[in-house]
């Protein structure tokens, strides 16, 4: 990645925390893969476990999943699937023997191969926030989403090493029709971005159009796409039982061509989900074994993962719930099954607020750490969600990668390590009873490193906060955004390349792009 602007080495003491929080200058940490460490946290005991998955199990047998495309349901039914109409049924025994097939890990490599990813094991990486339909910052408030915008918010994703992929559209350009918005939306991601991207499964065109997009801004001959995951597509159910046309086509294109597919059912405990949160999670993990049971029918050995999107509505309004008790209940026992499956899992970093205030970030913290808790390999949303994912905020950017730096730095081996060094005995030893360590050999050897140093957080005392402007968080946020588009370079790119891409853009749009009925 090019140099950040402005780097500058860290300083210790009152000083360097004057100097990190009075600026937009960010010493962030380096590009790097996370690697999670602890044991997950699990709710449910063996029987837990079992229950859960047979109560799955008995949903697929005896109750079905409605599957809206007419090719799925044609190879389910030659699979030996029960099939009445959409309706598709299918037992324990076919469902498992699927999944045998489904790797546990898989790798994703971008145009750039140094930002090649693992999805799985320990691994944990962050995905923008995508999708939202409006945009808010400090200075021009909420409006809806437009090109301008989508762009600001692909150079952050680029910008910040702790953001690895390049998901859906950090907010939606509505100024663009959707019959090329794909196009010119694609068109920069490859271009600002060097990481991995995503492709929306909202009809063929669209999924053909991206994947032939990320082949040509790698420089890849089809051979060389198809003989790795190199981008890949999120798909949601249509909850409860049910998924669509569009994802289905979607995903059954990308598994033929050996790109990895996350099925993430949207259920919200109370509105599409029953009312408990292990009903709600035995209902989506049946949603999302069935298309994945599909998928490897079709393309044994094709790269999948299990997403969970499951909440709890708002009793009093209707209104989705993040990063409550609930939500992170769900989480982890949702990890529990993806592991007892043997899939990589998807998880979120979500809330419900409007604006980046302390609801903002206590909720998007549970969900984060709850992504932790639960042995997630890919968190969605981890930078820029608000309002239940219909508003995108740079300050809230900003400030969520402040927490996913947090994260990172909690995985680091420092944090725990047990080595003579760390249990640090000649030190204590020197400094005594009644002494203080700022001045030992220890501390001096170790201070510009030895903990976490922030780049939003300001930790002055409130006197010295108040001399210096009284400075909220959102506000340094802000200033930190705006210092990043002013000094935002996009990552090298082979001249051939980007004009292929160029060429092939024009042409697709020429021939209308993707259908629409208006």
């Amino acid at each position: 990645m090019n140099e950040e602007p402005g780097r500058k080495r860290r300083a210790g003491g009152r000083a360097g925390n004057k100097s990190r929080a009075g600026s937009a200058i960010i010493d962030q940490m380096p590009w790097r893969i996370p690697v999670n460490p602890d044991r997950p946290t699990e709710p449910l005991d063996a029987d837990g476990v079992q229950r859960m998955h047979k109560a799955a199990m008995r949903i697929l047998r005896e109750i079905g999943i409605e599957f809206l495309n007419p090719d799925a349901v044609a190879y389910l039914k030659k699979a030996g699937c029960k099939v009445e109409g959409t309706n598709v049924k299918m037992d324990e025994d076919f469902v498992m023997e699927m999944l045998s097939h489904a790797p546990s890990s898989f790798t994703i490599t971008p145009r750039n191969p140094d930002r090649e990813l693992i999805i799985g094991g320990k691994h944990m990486v962050f995905v923008n926030v995508s999708s939202p339909p409006n945009a808010w910052d400090l200075e021009r408030g909420k409006r809806s989403g437009d090109f301008e915008t989508f762009k600001e918010f692909i150079k952050l994703t680029q910008y910040f090493n702790c953001i690895h992929i390049a998901g859906g559209y950090p907010v939606e350009p509505i100024d663009i029709h959707p019959s090329v918005r794909h196009l010119d939306c694609l068109y920069e991601k490859l271009t600002l971005t060097d990481k991995v991207v995503h492709a929306y499964s909202l009809g063929a065109e669209r999924v053909e159009d991206v994947m032939e997009m990320t082949r040509i801004a790698g420089g890849l001959s089809e051979e060389e796409f198809t003989a790795k995951p190199r981008m890949y597509t999120n798909i949601n159910s249509v909850s409860p039982l049910k998924h669509d046309y569009p994802m289905l086509d979607g995903a059954m294109r990308l598994a033929k061509r050996g790109q990895p597919v996350v099925v993430t059912p949207f259920t919200l405990a109370g509105a599409m989900a029953p009312v408990t949160m292990a009903g709600a999670v035995a209902l989506s993990l049946a949603e999302a074994l069935a298309a994945v049971a599909l998928l490897q029918y079709i393309n044994p050995g094709c790269p999948v993962a299990i997403g969970t999107f499951t909440s709890n509505v708002d009793m009093k309004s209707g209104a989705p719930a993040f990063g409550t008790p609930e939500y992170m209940r769900a989480t982890q026992m949702t990890g529990q099954l993806v592991r007892f499956y043997g899939l990589p899992m998807r998880s979120s970093g979500v809330c419900a607020a409007n604006v980046p205030d302390g609801q903002a970030m206590w909720e998007t913290s549970n969900s984060l750490w709850a992504a932790v808790q639960s042995g997630t390999n890919m968190v969605y949303h981890a930078a820029g969600w608000l309002e239940g994912g219909l508003i995108a905020s740079p300050e809230k950017f900003v400030m969520d990668c402040e927490v996913l730096q947090m994260i990172q730095r909690y995985f680091e081996e420092a944090t725990f390590a047990t080595t003579d060094d760390d249990l640090a005995f000649d030190a204590i030893k020197e400094v005594g009873a009644g002494g203080h360590y700022f001045g030992c050999q220890h501390t001096q050897d170790r201070y510009s490193t030895a903990f976490y140093a922030p780049f939003v957080s300001d930790w002055r005392n409130f006197e010295a906060w108040q001399i210096d402007g009284a400075v909220w968080t959102p506000e340094r946020a802000h200033r930190i955004y705006k210092h990043i588009l002013e000094e935002f370079v996009a990552p090298e790119m082979n001249d051939t390349h980007q004009e292929e891409l160029r060429r092939f853009v024009a042409k697709r749009k020429q021939e209308g792009g993707a259908p629409t009925d208006f």
